[in-house]
């Protein structure tokens, strides 16, 4: 099986999760990094023990075969398309594009040269979404008829040194952290028929919290607080409420209503925990019965000291995977251009007022069993 020589473009803060947890998957080996700012290149390299490249010499280099494109999202199509243009394979942080014209044009541009596309969010591999897929794949549930998701908070401003991009077109919660949402749906359920939506800004500027610039306002140009339903293939009809203008609230991350029960279903921004199921009895509902899955075991703990299972980069290893074996990858283009159509869409349908119906398809990426789950990691 083929080891693949992964670089990166772009040495902000999401950079050193991926450098850290590549070398749990047996098919890539980091080794380069490159940045505009070839100081930022050089202190994540030396970090790391890679080297840094300028942008140029890595697209240039050799031994690359895959390049994270971890630039801000309004850059993530002139990239790709850059690392495509390479002759490389092209993982790509979420929103991978901002329009589903630049998925299309980034397929034909990869069909041509016979390469791969991937794009976060892969937290929908975690163990307790593939434990969720289980239950609905089984029936446990029934057929899913409807369902809310809520992913509420006041934003970024707070911790992040920089948030300004958060704050711009191409940024905003639905931009932002829709994309975990929304793509577990669509591994949950299937594709999007159409959605409505209505969205606000609720507050003009955003102080930053902390870092050297603590206590700068930085301008909003795109909305923070948009609500909308999504019209699923299937019939489903599922809310979805995203909005950084919420100091708190008591909604849960994701519950789905079949016709003989429900699924609770936790945070798709994390791999791991509590699945629940409840029945047509009364009662409090039940914790779903973990089944070993690799991806729900606890590795880390982020930045508030919260432990949890981090296996950021699995979409990357499976896509390594799948061009070994030939087959298609879950992490797919195809996804990733649908995810950023139901995104853009619920943006337009704000700003419209009306419906607005999709023009892209995919179909629901394979289930990751604990077996496959197992065979990425090194």
């Amino acid at each position: 099986m083929k080891t693949f020589g992964v670089g990166i473009i772009g040495c902000g803060d999401i950079s050193s999760s991926y450098l850290e947890f590549a070398p749990m998957f047996k098919l890539l080996d980091v080794r380069a990094v490159a940045d505009l700012n070839m100081d930022a290149a050089r202190e994540r390299a030396a970090e790391f023990n890679v080297r840094a490249d300028t942008v140029k010499d890595l697209l240039a280099a050799t031994d690359i075969d895959i390049i994270i494109n971890l630039t801000v999202p309004a850059a993530h199509f002139e990239v790709t398309k850059q690392i495509l243009n390479a002759g490389k394979h092209a993982y790509s942080e979420k929103p991978f594009v901002l329009t589903a014209a630049e998925g299309e044009a980034l397929r034909q541009l990869a069909d041509e040269k016979g390469l791969r596309v991937a794009s976060a969010p892969d937290t929908f591999l975690g163990g307790s979404h593939q434990l969720a897929r289980a239950v609905l794949d089984e029936g446990q549930v029934g057929v899913i008829l409807s369902g809310t998701c809520h992913v509420l908070s006041h934003g970024m401003e707070a911790n992040h040194p920089n948030p300004d991009f958060f704050f711009q077109p191409g940024g905003g919660p639905v931009l932002d952290l829709g994309p975990y949402y929304i793509t577990n749906l669509v591994q949950l359920i299937g594709p999007v028929k159409a959605v409505t939506a209505m969205a606000s800004t609720g507050f003009k500027t955003r102080t930053i919290g902390s870092g050297p610039r603590e206590g700068e306002n930085v301008p909003v140009s795109t909305p923070t607080n948009i609500h909308a339903v999504l019209e699923f293939q299937s019939g489903a009809l599922i809310t979805l409420g995203a909005s950084w203008d919420v100091w708190a609230h008591r909604h849960k991350n994701m519950e789905l209503y079949g016709n003989e029960g429900s699924l609770y279903v936790p945070d798709p921004n994390f791999f791991a925990g509590d699945v629940l199921l409840a029945g047509q009895e009364e009662g409090e509902p039940v914790e779903v019965t973990p089944r070993n899955h690799p991806f729900s075991a606890i590795n880390s703990k982020d930045s508030r000291d919260i432990e949890r299972a981090n296996y950021r980069g699995a979409g990357l290893a499976d896509m390594a995977a799948a061009i070994n074996e030939g087959r298609q990858h879950r992490c797919s283009l195809e996804l990733a251009t649908h995810v950023v159509e139901v995104i853009t869409a619920i943006l337009r349908s704000a700003e419209s007022r009306c419906c607005v119906e999709m023009t892209t398809n995919c179909t629901r990426p394979e289930p990751l069993n604990p077996a496959q789950a197992k065979a990425l990691l090194a």
